[in-house]
């Protein structure tokens, strides 16, 4: 397994932006695909968007996150990233970065209880002020 590690998280304005990166050790790293998800106080985990293996990269969206959302990796260097913008104070929450071979996994994590991604991060926490 690989071993996640989240980082980038903190206290920003409304409005403004934040980059959060998941650092990933132990296994080859391109052999996953990679999710970020988060968690708000009182409620259910959901996905923000995964991205494939390599080769490409896709990437998949909910329709809810598209638009201030973009995920990206660098498979050289074992990280992969989430840039935010525009933020604004419901998103904050602790945010999750996840690891599977299976892209199909990660998409439908918060969805569907059998697919369980393989690996989880300890979270980051983000705060958006008003």
């Amino acid at each position: 397994q690989v071993q996640l590690v989240e980082s980038g998280g903190g206290l920003v304005q409304a409005g403004g932006s934040l980059r959060l990166s998941c650092a990933a050790s132990g296994r080859t790293f391109s052999n996953y695909a990679m999710g970020w998800f988060r968690q708000a106080p009182g409620k259910e985990r959901e996905l923000i968007g995964a991205i494939s293996r390599r080769s490409g990269f896709s990437t998949y969206y909910p329709d809810s996150m598209k638009g201030r959302f973009t995920i990206s990796r660098d498979n050289a260097k074992n990280t992969m990233y989430l840039q935010m913008n525009s933020l604004k104070p419901a998103d904050t929450a602790v945010y999750y970065c996840a690891a599977d071979p299976v892209l199909h996994t990660l998409v439908l994590a918060t969805t569907d209880k059998d697919k369980n991604p393989e690996v989880w991060g300890q979270g980051t926490l983000v705060t958006v002020s008003s």
